[in-house]
């Protein structure tokens, strides 16, 4: 009787959510079509004959209007009762309710487009075709101002570089996965980093990709026949729930969507594409040899899943872009959250277990003033009250701004990696100095076995389902691994900020030809709590460039320049600064099997003895911006 009141109670409750939610939903339904004019499922052609579904939500007058446009892989069917299909509603409300038209738009091959899909791969000149056809109708003033976060927000870069004359403005938010080759970074779409696969993928594309046996519409369907078959039949599907925790640990990897009965094709060219292969040059990723003509509204966040490389475009852009008023026409939010999670900061906000105060701000403002500003032509104080970069500084829990990133103030200071040879785990003697170590010093040694690899405990993840937690959490529990290399310095006797990019050189050997070495960096405090602030991973590998590999040999020591890092923490009085060097930090990045072979078709891997050096030789370091406030 007891279990029979339990599963009454909670059966009822989740009928009174599904009840709110769609009264929910109704209310803003019905909020939007008193203020806009709403048109459905409208086919808009792309030059090669293929539709893709688009909704119109514009406001009841007779003027021209400026559109903000997103398009997106995702489900936005509004007679669904979901979240993201409430949210679309939501966005065109607040959009309508300024003035503009909100058009949202799936990408060829989702739900009611049609075409074949590829992640990153459909053609750029939809976004040219589709801004072609916004212009020319009767309701538009031929302004179009793209937003979106994340996949709605990775297209932007590329089409931007195409520089369609109605493309105003873009604010792209957590965009990383847009992102190719900038600078030294060669993420190629958060596919890598360092030259190891981030996993993200493996399980994004499992959750998402539709199978080419999916039901389509027959060719030609009208939009009356659309609008009434989306009311009961939107195409989504949805794939067995699955413990991704024990997916990600299959191997080969090539084998992991294939195990767990996923759809595979683009996953499969994927997976066996190096760093610098030809193809990811060929889709829809934005690389640093393409000129943007847009002026762009950037968003990132401490605990995305490419932080370092989003700051890198702005700043590319900043610097690079032809076009002076582009350059001037660049700003950047930097928020302590993790990926798209900008508007769920709160009066405490909470980021993985740590609290870093107050991150609320008012995005919509913003966002809204800087289209006035493009889209509407609206004479505002934009560019007086918005500064070049917003970036919240954790610890001491404020918004801060700056002219550039890193702040001018910041300066470089070096901390040099010491120890007795004997820097194993949170109890060995491994520590941080701005002395540089003179003679010889007896390196640290620890033991990689791939097949008992270092669990991501936080970091900057995104879509691994239940396999990572993202954001900062304690370490200390990790840190008693002997295969973690742990570097600490001083209690600190004045409080700094850290605000920048951190720089990394290791001088490392190992008697494999091929391994990873991870570094990650962490504010400890008084009590012993040590929460990371950000991670980076390097493949040996390609130690020199992307473009070849090199493998090591047993008894030499190389230099290792690892991926630039990203904070902005204040380090308390009291507090200490501290590293992580290891091998592995899984299943945020693939392991290395250690064999120097191609990795992703790999059943069995081989121990390897990897050595961090440093000595006057040898000078393992990190380069740490500080500023002085």
């Amino acid at each position: 009787m007891k279990d029979l009141r339990y599963w009454t109670a909670v059966w009822l409750c989740i009928l009174s959510c599904s009840v709110c939610s769609l009264y929910g939903q109704k209310d803003i339904f019905e909020k939007l079509e008193e203020i806009a004019v709403i048109d459905q499922k409208v086919m808009v052609p792309m030059r090669d004959g293929i539709r893709l579904a688009t909704d119109i939500y514009r406001p009841k007058t007779e003027e021209k209007v400026p559109i903000i446009f997103s398009r997106t892989p995702y489900n936005f069917n509004s007679w669904g009762d979901g979240e993201r299909q409430t949210r679309t509603a939501q966005r065109a409300y607040e959009a309508v309710k300024r003035g503009y038209a909100y058009v949202v738009q799936n990408e060829r091959g989702r739900y009611f487009s049609e075409g074949e899909w590829d992640i990153l791969g459909v053609p750029l000149t939809d976004g040219y075709d589709a801004f072609s056809w916004m212009k020319d109708q009767n309701w538009s003033n031929g302004k179009v101002g793209t937003l979106g976060c994340s996949s709605t927000a990775e297209w932007q870069m590329a089409v931007a570089a195409l520089d369609h004359p109605s493309h105003a403005a873009m604010v792209a938010q957590g965009y990383g996965a847009g992102v190719g080759k900038v600078g030294d970074y060669f993420e190629q779409g958060n596919w890598y980093r360092g030259g190891a696969e981030q996993m993200l993928f493996f399980s994004w594309l499992y959750g998402v990709e539709h199978d080419k046996f999916k039901p389509r519409i027959p060719e030609g369907a009208s939009q009356d026949d659309l609008i009434r078959i989306s009311r009961f039949y939107d195409l989504a599907p949805e794939n067995p729930p699955v413990d991704m925790a024990k997916a990600l640990a299959h191997l080969p990897i090539q084998d992991i969507l294939q195990n767990i009965h996923g759809k595979r094709e683009i996953f499969d060219k994927m997976v066996r594409r190096t760093p610098n292969h030809e193809d990811w040059y060929k889709g829809g990723l934005y690389h640093d040899n393409m000129e943007i003509g847009t002026p762009g509204f950037w968003f990132a966040s401490w605990y995305d899943v490419s932080i370092s490389p989003n700051i890198a475009l702005f700043n590319h852009l900043r610097a690079n872009a032809k076009d002076p008023e582009i350059r001037e026409n660049q700003y950047l939010v930097i928020a302590p959250t993790l990926h798209c999670g900008y508007k769920r900061a709160t009066a405490n906000t909470v980021v993985g277990e740590r609290s870093v105060g107050d991150a609320r701000l008012n995005y919509d403002e913003q966002i809204y003033a800087w289209f006035d500003l493009w889209l509407k032509g609206l004479d505002n104080d934009f560019k007086e009250k918005t500064p070049r970069v917003q970036y919240y500084t954790m610890g001491s829990n404020t918004w801060q701004s700056a002219d550039t990133w890193p702040p001018q103030e910041a300066e470089m200071t070096t901390f040099y990696l010491n120890s007795s040879g004997k820097a194993n785990s949170l109890y060995g003697d491994g520590s941080l100095d701005t002395r540089k170590p003179k003679g010889d010093s007896k390196p640290d040694t620890y033991t990689y076995d791939p097949m008992n690899p270092v669990p991501s405990y936080g970091g900057n993840v995104c879509c691994t389902g239940n396999a990572i937690k993202g954001g900062a959490w304690d370490q200390q529990v990790m840190e008693t691994r002997q295969d973690i290399l742990v570097y600490t310095s001083e209690p600190l006797k004045e409080g700094v900020e850290i605000s920048g990019f951190i720089e990394t050189t290791l001088y490392v050997s190992s008697d494999a030809p091929d391994t990873d070495f991870t570094v990650k960096l962490i504010d400890v405090y008084p009590d012993g709590r040590a929460y990371n602030l950000d991670e980076t991973i390097q493949r040996a590998r390609y130690r020199e460039g992307y473009e070849k590999e090199v493998f090591m040999k047993e008894g030499e020591v190389y230099q290792l320049k690892l991926t630039p890092m990203a904070t902005s923490n204040y380090f308390e009085k009291g507090h200490r600064i501290r590293i992580e060097v290891s091998s592995s930090n899984f299943p945020r990045f693939a392991r290395n099997l250690n064999t120097g072979g191609r990795n992703y078709d790999e059943k069995e891997g081989r121990i390897a003895k990897n050595t961090i050096h440093h000595s006057a030789k040898y000078p393992s370091l990190i380069r740490l911006p500080m500023v002085s406030r």
